[in-house]
């Protein structure tokens, strides 16, 4: 697929602090999850792909433009979300939104409707009307999220999203995010500190620190554990089901008294597992393929890349 994003060999200095260093890049569409700790480089970087800084060396293209010469063309193309509240005391939550949209050159009556529209879509009721100063943190979100998405940008970068929402609120947002990608083919970034977000809705990931790329890859892939097997867990006795697992030729162990764990890779195995099952009546509750976490993904990244500039 023809990536979305491609940064070559680009470098940004502030004075003599290098914050971006050496960038190769290619983002495809998907939704990819962009981590790092903090004083990365990621919000640099996107203030990159906005066009909003210049860059010391190097190219790169967002949605087929030059980040050089037509940041404007870009920015009208792109949704951000920042992370940070970007609103205007005294205006209510349906004008904020609509000044993005004229912001964004919507005519003003085409900017309001769009305006009402996604906050249907963000669950905002009659709050939309009520001034800005006045939300509540989840419904802030609510609203930098509507204000990044009124003029239907091909791509989306939002910032910590679901940073301080409850629960409820972080499925919802995700969900949200998730609709936007699947069912109409917008292109995401999600940067955020919260990696079981990403478990959730990422496509690929890519992990940013001291400056450099230092990893960007399939979610599937990253996740993929070195050593694979599966976990089936039983509603009963799981030493019956374990015998005819090996009369019919599968490696396994008894992992507790109701399940039981056979090396390889989900994909290779299942169907021997179900058809063994089937023969002798046994009731599988679930069956688990093993991963990696990526928590320890992104600690060995982030380890390793601070060794390096050791």
């Amino acid at each position: 697929m023809t990536p979305l994003i491609e940064l070559k060999n680009l470098t940004k200095d502030y004075g003599s602090f290098r914050a971006l260093d050496d960038v190769n890049l290619e983002i495809g569409p998907g939704i990819t999850g962009l981590l790092g700790p903090n004083g990365a480089g990621k919000s640099t970087l996107i203030k990159v792909l906005l066009g909003l800084v210049r860059t010391t060396s190097g190219e790169g293209s967002v949605l087929g433009h030059s980040i050089h010469t037509e940041s404007g063309a870009i920015r009208s193309k792109v949704g951000f979300m920042p992370e940070d509240d970007c609103y205007m005391y005294g205006q209510s939550g349906i004008e904020s939104v609509q000044v993005a949209g004229r912001l964004s050159q919507l005519p003003s009556k085409e900017a309001l409707r769009r305006g009402h529209e996604i906050l249907d879509f963000c669950g905002m009721g009659q709050e939309r009307y009520r001034n800005v100063e006045t939300y509540s943190t989840g419904m802030r979100q609510k609203l930098r999220f509507a204000m990044a998405i009124v003029h239907d940008p091909e791509l989306l970068i939002l910032d910590e999203p679901t940073s301080g929402l409850d629960p409820e609120e972080r499925e919802t947002m995700l969900n949200r995010i998730s609709i936007l990608n699947r069912k109409f083919g917008k292109a995401i970034i999600l940067c955020t500190h919260i990696l079981p977000d990403v478990k959730v809705v990422c496509d690929a990931v890519t992990i940013v620190a001291s400056g450099k790329v230092r990893l960007t890859a399939p979610l599937d892939e990253l996740l993929r554990s070195p050593n694979p097997e599966v976990t089936i867990a039983l509603g009963s006795d799981a030493s019956a089901f374990q015998s005819a697992l090996q009369a019919d030729g599968l490696d396994c162990q008894l992992s507790g008294k109701s399940a039981v764990r056979v090396p390889g890779i989900a994909e290779d195995v299942a169907h021997r597992i179900w058809r063994v099952a089937e023969s002798c009546e046994a009731v599988i509750q679930n069956l688990t393929p093993s991963q990696s976490s990526l928590e320890e993904v992104f600690l060995n990244v982030v380890r390793e890349s601070q060794s390096a500039d050791s």
